[in-house]
C-alpha cells in the first residue's frame, strides 16, 4: 500500500487523488485525518504507525523552522525503517533553489533519506505557479511585485502531483533517482499582461517592509523565506529548465502562466470595494 503524508494539504491531497484516479491503492496520513486516512502527527512519535505501508510519499512538512522540519522528517523516516517500508519518495526543492531561505531543511532531509538505508526517490519540485501568481500584490494601477523583470520556472501543482503519483505507483523504476521538476520560465510582467493591467516593480527593501508591517498572520520565519524567493527571481537564479517533468509525465506540462494568472485573479479586489 502507498501512503501519502500531509494528505489534507494541497499537494498531498492532489497526489492521493491522482493515485486513486489510476486505480492505485493508496491512503493518506494527516494530523487531522479524514475518513479512511491514518492519523500521522510528526510531532507525536507514538502516532507514526506505518505498518503495512510499502511506499511512503513523504510530502515535506516545511511549514516551520528548519530544526523542527528536520526533526519531523527524521521521526517519520525512523518509523519507516522500523515498520518495514520498502521505498520512500520525498518531495524536495529544485536544485536551483539552494540559496532560498527554506532550502536547508530540504537538503538536510535529503541526507536523512539517503542515510535511512531504504530505497528512495527524491523529487526536487520547482516553485508553484499558484504561489507566483498569489504573491503579486494588487494596487490601484494594477499589480506590483519585487520580482522585477526576472523569470521563475514555475510549475502547476497538479503536474507535481501527477509526477509524484507516477513515481509512487512504480517506485522500483525510479530507485535512487533525483528528478528536478520545474516548468517554463514566466515573469510578473507576463502575468500582468494576461490580466490586462500594468506591472510595477518595487524594491526588495519595500517588499520586506510590507511583509513585516502590512502582512498580518505571517510567522517569524516566513518574511525571510518570501524575500528570498523575490530576490532569487529578480536576479535570475530560478529560471533554468530541465526535461524531467515532461519526461515523467509523458506529456507537456501544464501552462504555468495560465495557472499563475488564475491565482492572481483570485486575489483581485472587487471594483468599488
Amino acid at each position: 500500500m502507498i501512503l501519502v503524508t500531509g494528505a489534507n494539504g494541497k499537494l498531498g491531497s492532489a497526489t492521493l487523488a491522482a493515485l486513486r484516479a489510476h486505480g492505485v491503492i493508496a491512503t493518506g496520513g494527516s494530523r487531522t485525518p479524514g475518513e479512511g486516512m491514518r492519523r500521522l502527527d510528526f510531532d507525536d512519535h507514538v502516532s507514526l504507525d506505518l505498518a503495512g505501508v510499502s511506499t511512503l510519499v513523504l510530502i515535506s512538512a516545511g511549514y516551520a523552522e528548519d530544526d523542527q522540519v528536520t526533526r519531523r522528517h527524521a521521526a517519520v523516516l525512523d518509523a519507516a525503517v522500523r515498520d518495514g517500508v520498502h521505498h520512500v519518495v520525498y518531495t524536495s526543492l529544485t536544485g536551483a533553489g539552494d540559496h532560498l531561505g527554506f532550502a536547508l531543511a530540504h537538503r538536510a532531509t535529503e541526507r536523512l533519506v539517503r542515510a535511512s538505508g531504504l530505497p528512495w526517490t527524491i523529487l526536487r519540485n520547482g516553485l508553484y505557479a499558484e504561489l507566483f501568481g498569489g504573491l503579486l500584490m494588487w494596487a490601484d494601477h494594477g499589480v506590483e511585485s519585487a520580482f522585477g523583470s526576472g523569470a521563475l520556472s514555475a510549475v502547476a501543482r497538479a503536474d507535481l502531483a501527477d509526477a509524484t503519483a507516477i513515481v509512487a505507483a512504480h517506485p522500483a523504476l525510479h530507485s535512487e533517482r533525483v528528478y528536478d521538476l520545474v516548468g517554463t520560465p514566466i515573469t510578473a510582467g507576463q502575468v500582468a499582461d494576461r490580466l490586462g493591467v500594468p506591472h510595477r516593480s518595487i524594491s526588495l527593501g519595500e517588499y520586506r517592509r510590507r511583509l513585516l508591517d502590512e502582512t498580518p498572520g505571517l510567522l517569524p520565519f516566513q518574511p525571510p523565506m518570501l524575500a528570498s524567493i523575490a530576490t532569487g527571481v529578480r536576479h535570475g537564479f530560478l529560471d533554468g529548465t530541465t526535461p524531467d517533468l515532461a519526461d515523467l509525465l509523458g506529456r507537456p506540462a501544464r501552462d504555468p502562466l495560465a495557472t499563475a494568472v488564475t491565482a492572481a485573479s483570485a486575489t483581485r479586489p472587487e471594483a468599488g470595494v
